[in-house]
Parts: structure tokens; C-alpha cells; sequence
């Protein structure tokens, strides 16, 4: 039975991430995420059944079947990350802890912070239209767990302290940033949004000396921190609470 909780988990993930890329490519653009149906991004054909298989269009097909243009590999990744992501959330959080709350709250975090991580890294930008709306969501569930008051707690702290470091840093950060650490704060409360926002400054710290020692980016080269607090956030979902208890907080 467990075995089939998995496959349908990750079958579920598969049409999620087909969705989400989507909203990856639309949103940047202020496209209807609506309408009209999918279509290839190059020459606008409308897409049948066999070139929305998630995964299987991909490897199967590799270009567009009307005009020959490469799909890109952002699709498959999206779709498998994405599945992934769901499989790890339902072992997790219904499995092990039975908690279909943070079940359902953690698939809608992860599923905004894969949507917030390609946009970022291709546009350099993180849509309000997935910040603003994850911040009430956030807000609400936590009302069915009696966290309410760290969610909003956690809220004001991820703006006020990325808010705070856009003004001493002139720039270096922008307000997608604040935005996505309050959405962050929503969900995770403010105990794990403090950790979360320290693996994030790790992370972002240990990459773009990598990124810069492989002379891949320059020392004035812009390198969006979206995906660094997306990371971080994943990071904290599944270990958070470990990692705070291993230091005694």
C-alpha cells in the first residue's frame, strides 16, 4: 500500500510540475496562466495529449513535433524536482509524523519555491503574484495549527531583516527578496525562518565564491538570492527542527 501512496504521489507531482511550468513561463511575461491551452513557445501551436506527458513528451520527443525547435530541459527538470519534492514531503510529513496539515502546507511551499527558483534565475525577478497570495496562505493554515502568531512573527522578521539589508546594501538585494522571506516567515514561523535565512546567507555565500574562484561570475555580476532562500526553505522543511534541536535551540 505504501508503494502506491509513493507512485500516485509522484504521478500527482508529475502534473503539478507540468503546471508549474506554466506559471514559469508565463508569469514573468504577465501571460494568463489560464489561456489560452499549452502551446510551444516558438511558433504557438497548440500541444495535443502525447506533448504534455510529463517526463515521457520530453525524452521522447525532444523537439517540437510542428516546428522543430529544441524543448527546453527546464521542463523535464521542473516535472522531476518537482515529483521528487512531493514523494520526500508525503514520506516525511504523512508517513512518518502524520500530519496531513503540514503535508498540504509543505506541497504549497515547495511548489511556489520551484516556481520562484526558475523565474529568478532566468528573469532575475519573483512575481508578487506567487509572494503576495503564499503570504495568506501561509497565514491561514497556520491558523488550523495554533501557530499563528509565530507565522506572523515569522512574517515581519523575514521582511524586516531583508528589508533592512536592501537599505544598508543599496540595492544589492531587491524586494522580491523581502517578499519571498516573509512568504518563507508565513509558512515556516519564525524560529525556522531565522535558521532558514542563515542557510540561505551559507549557501549564498559558499556558491558565488565557487561561481567567482571558476571566473563563472564576475565580482560585479548580479546573482539573484531568490534560489539561495528557496534552498534554504527546503532545507529547512525536512531538517529545520533537527538542526535547531542538535544546538539546543
Amino acid at each position: 500500500m505504501m508503494i502506491f501512496y509513493l507512485v500516485l504521489t509522484f504521478i500527482f507531482g508529475l502534473a503539478i510540475g507540468s503546471f508549474l511550468n506554466v506559471c514559469i513561463y508565463r508569469l514573468p511575461r504577465k501571460e494568463s496562466i489560464v489561456s489560452p491551452g499549452s502551446h510551444c513557445p516558438y511558433c504557438g501551436h497548440l500541444l495535443g495529449f502525447w506533448d504534455l506527458v510529463p517526463l515521457v513528451s520530453f525524452i521522447t520527443l525532444k523537439k517540437c513535433r510542428y516546428c522543430g525547435k529544441e524543448i527546453s530541459p527546464r521542463y523535464f527538470l521542473v516535472e522531476l524536482i518537482t515529483a521528487l519534492l512531493f514523494v520526500a514531503v508525503y514520506v516525511r510529513f504523512m508517513f512518518y509524523e502524520r500530519n496531513p496539515l503540514l503535508f498540504i502546507s509543505y506541497l504549497i511551499l515547495c511548489s511556489a519555491l520551484v516556481v520562484i527558483t526558475f523565474i529568478d534565475l532566468e528573469h532575475k525577478i519573483i512575481p508578487d503574484k506567487i509572494t503576495y497570495p503564499g503570504m495568506a496562505v501561509g497565514l491561514i493554515i497556520s491558523l488550523f495549527s495554533n501557530s499563528f502568531l509565530p507565522s506572523l512573527f515569522g512574517l515581519a522578521i523575514g521582511a524586516g531583516i531583508l528589508y533592512l539589508i536592501v537599505i544598508l546594501s543599496r540595492g544589492g538585494m531587491g524586494g522580491g527578496d523581502v517578499k519571498l522571506a516573509a512568504m518563507l516567515g508565513a509558512f515556516l514561523g519564525w524560529r525556522l525562518l531565522l535558521l532558514n535565512l542563515f542557510l540561505s546567507f551559507l549557501f549564498g555565500g559558499v556558491i558565488a565564491t565557487i561561481l567567482l574562484l571558476l571566473k563563472i561570475k564576475g565580482r560585479k555580476d548580479y546573482i539573484p538570492f531568490g534560489p539561495y532562500l528557496a534552498l534554504a526553505g527546503i532545507v529547512t522543511i525536512f531538517w529545520g527542527k533537527q538542526i535547531l534541536f542538535w544546538y539546543g535551540l
